[in-house]
């Protein structure tokens, strides 16, 4: 539910920050093989949420609640063998035949299988993925470890690149693997180029040539191929010009393999025996183990949005998921982008959201604050202007609007196509009341 990847007023950096640090403070990291775990799960579902994730800062708190942020992993990609990695076990001198390893291992495999994790020999993954690559030097992180994904750095001469496969069940995460599957709005994402195809056997295919930062497109490229296999598994490889998805610098132009050598990876019959091992998922998973929030349906919050539009506009690209929706309008002098969030479960935001800045209280209670800011995507000469709305039971509406069709391109108009009282009519309807609302 992707409210909170949508930073639809000031403070919102703050909000972010305190919740990341309250479950940063929640994190054990003795046990890092179970860190790790939980950025593969975060990695896997980063391209879906990026599709939905058009502003940025709000919508990112959602998708930690989905089970990762937007725009990182806490997945080390890069480490050479000389370097520690957060998932590397321990020395073999300091930990092998210890009945204490012993112990800590199976509670890890304990823990992974209740979350519905698979144990498979990273050695085994990394077979595969060596014999359906051309021929270079690999480093695999964590190779006498076990898991669903494997990732190490490449080099074929031309410079080092990061790489990882991870193998999951359609579906985990609360994603469709039908949206894993699918080229998202240039709107939402940056990229260069994205292809999809059916296979033969059933299979759906989608390559990405896009970006480890969309907002930043002269940073590090990621190249990303997705497979949606007739039996409802996803394989799903990535690749990187550089070390590491950040903080290595770009070490080649473009990410080693084509995405026809792409596609072979992800179609390679090795995979086939490993997916088997895959455990079924487990009743919830979220991320976090409980159920999302409810939200109405996409559709539904989308034919809202555009029923609730002025007059006079005519409609472009549109998108969305449940509770989250965007369309882009031009009134004859420029694209705007107009894009709007619906949350159950909001009151805990009062104080850090509506604490400051130019709020209202109606007579209902509903608070009101209004925003314009400039933009945050890279956009040249962006301005975002928001209307943010909280009722008393934490039902919570954010409209939004810029004076551009995609906040990575520059503004296309002095403002917004709509003005903050007519956001403000927007999100006060009382048709997202009326809303049926569902939970994952």
């Amino acid at each position: 539910m992707p409210q909170n990847e949508d930073p639809q007023h000031e403070g919102f950096e703050e909000e972010l920050g305190a919740v990341l640090r309250r479950t940063g403070d929640g994190f054990a990291t003795d046990d890092r093989r179970e860190l790790v775990a939980g950025g593969l799960r975060r990695g896997r579902s980063r391209l879906l949420r990026r599709r939905l994730a058009v502003t940025g800062g709000a919508l990112a708190l959602a998708a930690v609640g989905i089970g990762g942020a937007y725009g990182s992993s806490l997945l080390p990609i890069g480490g050479g063998p000389e370097k520690a990695s957060v998932a590397g076990p321990k020395a073999p001198e300091q930990t092998r035949g210890t009945s204490a390893e012993a112990e800590a291992e199976a509670a890890a495999e304990a823990r992974a299988n209740k979350r519905g994790e698979a144990h498979i020999p990273v050695r085994k993954l990394a077979a595969v993925l060596k014999a359906n690559t051309p021929a270079g030097t690999w480093e695999i992180d964590h190779a006498d470890g076990k898991g669903q994904a494997v990732l190490g750095v490449y080099d074929d001469g031309k410079g080092r690149a990061a790489v990882s496969v991870g193998l999951y069940r359609a579906g985990a995460g609360g994603e469709s693997g039908e949206d894993q599957v699918t080229c998202p709005s240039k709107t939402a994402v940056p990229y260069d180029a994205c292809t999809m195809e059916q296979l033969a056997d059933g299979a759906r295919l989608m390559v990405l040539q896009g970006y480890e930062y969309p907002d930043k497109r002269e940073e590090t490229k990621q190249w990303r191929a997705v497979l949606l296999t007739k039996d409802g598994f996803l394989i799903d490889a990535a690749e990187y010009n550089a070390a590491a998805e950040k903080g290595a610098g770009i070490s080649r132009e473009n990410p080693p393999f084509t995405p026809a050598q792409l596609k072979a990876l992800v179609t390679a019959d090795g995979w086939r025996p490993l997916l088997k091992q895959l455990p079924s998922l487990p009743r919830q998973e979220n991320g976090s183990g409980r159920q999302s929030p409810a939200a109405p349906g996409a559709d539904a919050t989308q034919a809202t949005l555009r029923s609730l539009l002025p007059k006079g506009l005519t409609f472009g690209d549109r998108g969305g998921q449940p509770g989250y929706a965007f369309v882009v309008v031009d009134d004859g002098k420029g694209k705007s982008l107009v894009q709007i969030n619906v949350q159950t479960g909001m009151g805990g935001i009062v104080g850090d959201v509506f604490g400051s800045g130019d709020v209202t209280t109606l007579p209902d209670g509903r608070l009101v604050k209004l925003t314009q800011q400039p933009g945050e995507k890279g956009g040249s000469g962006v301005v975002w202007w928001s209307a943010d709305t909280l009722a008393p039971d934490g039902f919570r509406v954010v409209v939004s609007a810029f004076n551009t069709g995609a906040q990575h391109e520059d503004a296309t108009r002095a403002e917004p196509a709509l003005t903050t009282e007519q956001l403000k009519a927007i999100a006060l309807s009382p048709k997202w009341r009326q809303l049926p609302l569902t939970s994952d």
